[in-house]
């Protein structure tokens, strides 16, 4: 008989233990050990020296396995690491085996994770119909099922009393609409700024879509604004083509809306419009709107609203592009950009890199909980009949439609941070916090990542011969892309630098750059006119038109408000380390101290602030898309 002793670490952090039935199986260059159960309960920071007993010698441990099963409830054992103690360094049989071990795991993976298209021109995703079909492994840990499930109930109840505030269809006042949201610090200031211009302007920047804006150089045909239409706002001294040429004139354009059907709310039609917007950087460096269009087809019964016409033209037509930003922010920046390209990600590396790969352990804690989140929207938030089909100005099919036109225009310069800035021309703009915090995570994360590259790969032959990471990205391309080249997202890679530049993005997207446009949808969006998701009466068509009362009418109804701002509360809700060799753990510390430094700048920076931008704080931003 053979003995084997094997010591099994758990996680350090609260709630890393595990309950549930827990057993371990080794494999040698010789044979495998039968399934044997493990009795010991794991608790937090604990490791534990276990025996297995074999009847014959197994050689060199090559590979071990563990295998978890609820018993009452599921839990989430975060494991750190697992240990036997005769292992060595492998000859070439052995290795043989754990690469028979490995092609047999990502069989059994690719039959358990497979592709579905979900829609047209849309990212693919993975084929199950409920979370109730999803594997055990990417479901929610009982403990966060608790939370989810609690907001839930809320978000039902609310919904009983949306029933009881349709009994009437509009707002009697714009007070009236601060009664109905959490009087919080930022949605209070929201309430008492939306009107203003600079507020207005500030959103672009550090709103929950800040990567639609652009430096305008030259003036598109279809927006034909005239330099004496803004000369007053532009101040003495100046005209439209200096400050054009001197970088203080950016525009935002919402084409993707063009043509995309409404659909009705209640039985009333809504509406939806495809508006152009102008902005100037003053000389105290605040953004201002100087020009709006609602519609990408200028004449008579397209007027551009400046900041000089009525009070109600201005502010009714600044709401059309707030309605315009919350289509674009929610179907494209955030569902698109983060959820659904993060899903290929997570998909693609279950079913191409085996979990000792070193991509895998880098990539995974990136990955928790997506796929659950990803199947519970496409269950209840973007499918026929959902949130957001019952709750927005688009039909479904029209939603549908705003994604595939986003994926159209998503480039690998678009995904990459500091591409993206430089190609939008807005590396100058003051005030630009998401630009700012996430220069500096990105950077942190590139560091990291490059150590880990390093530590494993060394040389681009290395990165070139992985022949797993090559249908790993290959598959991202082809599923994620759909295999669209123009988009310049790499199909193959090459060297450890375009190695570091595709992991450090895919990192970003799925921690930072999510949590920039997913955390401050309450905040900036629970006062219902700073972004409205619905519009009730068509754009105007011409100036002097627009009063109180026909806002009120025209912004969405009170039992519409009701239930968006529960979805608001439930996506916004904020609800391990799998390395064991030195180097990346050392690697791991100081990243972690990286993160420190930021989060003290950002903290510094808003205690001084009215209007405190936290939406990048390290300390604040999950590692994955799990809400």
């Amino acid at each position: 008989m053979a003995v084997y002793k094997v010591k099994v670490a758990t996680g350090d952090i609260l709630k890393a233990g595990t309950n549930n039935s827990i057993s371990i199986t080794l494999v040698g260059s010789r044979g495998e050990s039968q399934q044997t159960t493990i009795k010991h309960r794991f608790m937090p920071g604990k490791e534990k020296d276990l025996t297995v007993r074999c009847e014959q010698d197994l050689g060199p441990i090559v590979l071990i396995r563990l295998h978890k099963w609820r018993v009452f409830l599921e839990d989430a054992w975060l494991l750190n690491h697992v240990r036997e103690g005769s292992a060595k360094k492998l000859v070439d049989d052995e290795l043989e085996i754990l690469r028979d071990h490995r092609r047999q795991e990502l069989k059994a993976r690719q039959e358990a994770f497979q592709w579905k298209s979900y829609a047209e021109g849309w990212p693919r995703c993975l084929r199950v119909d409920s979370v109730q079909e999803l594997d055990s492994n990417v479901q929610f840990s009982c403990v966060r099922s608790t939370n989810f499930n609690g907001v839930a109930i809320f978000h039902a109840a609310s919904q009983l009393l949306s029933g009881f505030l349709l009994r009437r269809s509009s707002w009697n006042s714009l007070d009236e609409m601060r009664s109905i949201f959490s009087r919080t610090r930022v949605p209070e200031y929201v309430a008492k700024h939306w009107r203003e211009d600079d507020f207005f302007g500030y959103l672009f920047l550090n709103g929950n879509n800040p990567i639609v804006i652009q430096r305008c150089t030259t003036l598109p045909s279809k927006f034909p604004v005239t330099p004496e239409m803004v000369a007053s706002s532009l101040g003495g001294g100046t005209n439209l083509g200096k400050e054009m040429q001197e970088g203080r004139i950016f525009i935002v354009d919402y084409e993707v809306l063009e043509d995309i059907p409404a659909g009705t709310i209640h039985g009333r039609q809504q509406y939806v419009a495809a508006p152009l917007c102008l902005l100037h950087q003053g000389a105290d460096k605040l953004l201002r709107p100087i020009a709006i269009q609602l519609s990408q087809t200028p004449g008579p019964a397209s007027p551009i609203f400046l900041p000089s016409d009525a009070e109600w033209d201005w502010l009714l037509a600044k709401t059309w592009v707030r309605n315009a930003d919350v289509y674009s922010h929610q179907l494209i920046t955030h569902l698109l950009r983060t959820h659904l390209l993060a899903e290929v990600y997570t998909v693609a590396t279950l079913r191409h890199l085996p979990s000792c790969h070193p991509l895998f352990k880098l990539l995974f804690p990136h990955f928790r909980f997506t796929l659950h989140i990803n199947t519970l929207a496409r269950s209840t938030l973007i499918n026929p009949g959902g949130t957001i089909d019952k709750g927005s100005g688009v039909t479904y099919e029209g939603l549908q439609l705003i994604v595939q036109r986003g994926l159209e225009k998503v480039t690998y310069t678009s995904l990459c941070l500091p591409d993206d800035i430089e190609h939008r021309g807005m590396a100058h703009l003051p005030n630009y916090h998401y630009r700012d915090d996430g220069m500096s995570l990105w950077e942190a994360t590139k560091s990291f990542v490059s150590g880990i590259v390093a530590f494993y790969y060394g040389e681009d032959a290395a990165v070139s011969g992985d022949a797993e990471l090559q249908a790993w990205v290959m598959e991202i391309f082809t599923n994620a892309f759909l295999g669209r080249t123009s988009s310049g997202i790499p199909s193959s890679l090459q060297t450890v630098a375009e190695l570091i530049k595709f992991l450090t993005m895919m990192v970003f997207t799925c921690s930072t750059q999510h949590a920039a446009v997913n955390s401050g949808q309450y905040d900036l969006g629970a006062y219902l006119p700073n972004a409205p998701f619905s519009m009730r009466h068509p754009p105007p068509s011409e100036k002097g038109k627009a009063f109180l009362q026909h806002f009120l009418d025209t912004v969405p109804d009170v039992a519409t408000t009701a239930q968006n701002l529960v979805a608001l509360t439930l996506l916004s809700s904020r609800l391990s380390d799998v390395f064991t060799e030195a180097e990346p753990r050392r690697l791991i510390r100081a990243f972690q101290a990286q993160l420190k430094e930021i989060r003290d700048r950002i903290e510094e920076r808003n205690y001084r602030a009215e209007l405190r931008y936290n939406y990048m704080n390290p300390e604040e931003t999950e590692n994955s898309i799990s809400i």
